[in-house]
Parts: C-alpha cells; sequence; structure tokens
C-alpha cells in the first residue's frame, strides 16, 4: 500500500515488543524507510544498558532531539519513515513531535509475561533482563487514543502487522475526512 503523502510513524513500546521486526514491516507495506532508534543511542548509553542500568531522561536527552531532527527532514521530504524508538513518555513523544507534529504513534502492547519471554530468547542485544523490563513497564506511560493506535502483539507477527497498517488505514481516512470538512 504505496501511500500518496508521505508519513512518518513511530512503532513505540517497551524492549522485546518488535519495534524492529513490525516496524521494518510496516515501512515496507507503506512503501517507507524503517530506522532503528536503538542506532542512535550514545556509546554511553549503550554500555550503560548492556549493564542492566535503566537511563535516565538526561540519558535520552540527545537521542530523542536526534530523532526528532530526523523526523522533522523526512517530513520536509515528505517521506514515508518508520522509526522504532521506545516513546515510553509522553514526553519524550512530545519531543519526537517536535520534528513533526502530525507524527504518528503505533503502541505495542503486551503482557509482561509475553515480553520477558521474548527478552529472554534474545541473543547478541544489548537489553537483558526482568529487571530491566520491570523498570521499563514502570517507566511506560501508555498513550492514549489521542496520541496513538494501539496494537496488541498476542498474535504472529503477519497479524500484527496487519493490525497495526489497518488501524493506520483508519486514522489516516479519520484525518482526511477531518481536514476536508
Amino acid at each position: 500500500m504505496k501511500t500518496n503523502q508521505g508519513h512518518r510513524i513511530v512503532v513505540m513500546g517497551v524492549s522485546s515488543c518488535g519495534k524492529t521486526e513490525i516496524g521494518q514491516r510496516l515501512a515496507a507495506h507503506l512503501g517507507g524507510r524503517f530506522l532503528d532508534g536503538d542506532d542512535y543511542h550514545s556509546e554511553a548509553s549503550v554500555a550503560k544498558m548492556s549493564r542492566g542500568e535503566p537511563l535516565t531522561d538526561d540519558d535520552r536527552a540527545g537521542w530523542l532531539a536526534r530523532l526528532s531532527e530526523i523526523l522533522g527532514a523526512a517530513r520536509t521530504a515528505d517521506e514515508t519513515l518508520v522509526v522504532g524508538c521506545s516513546a515510553l513518555k509522553r514526553r519524550y513523544r512530545d519531543i519526537l513531535r517536535q520534528g513533526d507534529p502530525a507524527l504518528t504513534f503505533v503502541y505495542l502492547r503486551g503482557s509482561r509475561e509475553l515480553l520477558l519471554e521474548r527478552i529472554q530468547s534474545r541473543k547478541d542485544h544489548f537489553f537483558k533482563g526482568e529487571a530491566m523490563l520491570d523498570s521499563q513497564l514502570a517507566t511506560l506511560e501508555a498513550p492514549g487514543d489521542d496520541e496513538a493506535v494501539t496494537v496488541d502483539i498476542d498474535a504472529g507477527i503477519e497479524t500484527v502487522v496487519a493490525r497495526a497498517a489497518e488501524a493506520l488505514a483508519e486514522r489516516y481516512a479519520t484525518r482526511a475526512d477531518g481536514a476536508a470538512s
């Protein structure tokens, strides 16, 4: 489904919810490009997370600002860009929206049990451990319907991508209807 105008989308949620895999497939479905927000963490932040230490707001500030700049450049270019980014707090999402006020969030929601199972099965990733997951879940300010489309991750990857694509299509149709009136 190639869109006739660019959209910027952040696929968000806690670690192991599927931001990268779902984001990549969603970008392909929309005819856009995918960017993994984790690739933009500083070396110090990656080292900190590798030691099992949660990041602070100060640790995240430069990272979020850089992602906002990238989203802004994609907006200027009218590019469809899907970014995988935890975006756990509303103020983090507000920083990202500075680059594109029309930014859409797709919140990938899953149970703690499912998320922990996925974390424990991951290899070669800096984010490990139950304590880190619990820290993210405690930090999470789940977005409301006014801010994001919420997609449950309790199904296979293709189903989750289809759910996300359908929810986005509905959101964009609603925005277009509102703009036309």
